[in-house]
């Protein structure tokens, strides 16, 4: 037996615990990063389905509040599937692109823009340390997750 096996144990076991630490840092920046364009895609998919449905039905005053019954429904399943999601913007577009006043309200063939936002908060306790908050979204957080969806007025 050499003077030096004893000693290679606790060499490996440092070097073991420090490339522990390295793998996974990168690993939970990993979740986070699939976690963050998840919530990006959800709050997308949110404000699409949300300008959808005040599309077919406005109700009065849309925008900027837009309450028909079916479009509260519909935000309200929003709300359900993407944590923290915030109240939509509803703002009326022209053909050309223009975003209209909000005094104007919408005429037929005009778009109705959606802007749906929620708080994305970080796992990884490094990315955490610079959580605030992030205008439209009121929590602090990593970051505001903004989706916006304009469908023409049927």
């Amino acid at each position: 037996m050499r003077i030096g096996d004893r000693n290679d144990r606790g060499q490996a076991l440092v070097e073991f615990s420090l490339a522990l630490c390295v793998f996974l840092l990168l690993l939970f920046g990993v979740v986070d990063l699939g976690r963050g364009i998840y919530q990006f895609n959800g709050v997308s998919q949110a404000a699409r389905e949300i300008a959808r449905v005040t599309s077919v039905h406005r109700g009065t005053a849309c925008p900027p509040t837009c309450t028909s019954p079916e479009t509260v429904a519909g935000i309200a399943v929003q709300k359900g599937l993407i944590p923290q999601l915030g109240d939509p913007i509803f703002r009326c577009v022209d053909e050309a692109g223009v975003v209209k006043p909000v005094t104007d309200g919408c005429a037929p063939g005009d778009g109705v823009r959606v802007t749906a936002y929620a708080s994305y908060t970080a796992l990884l306790p490094l990315l955490g340390l610079v959580n605030r908050v992030h205008p439209p979204c009121t929590d602090p957080a990593f970051a505001c997750v903004q989706g916006v969806s304009t469908v023409k007025i049927q």
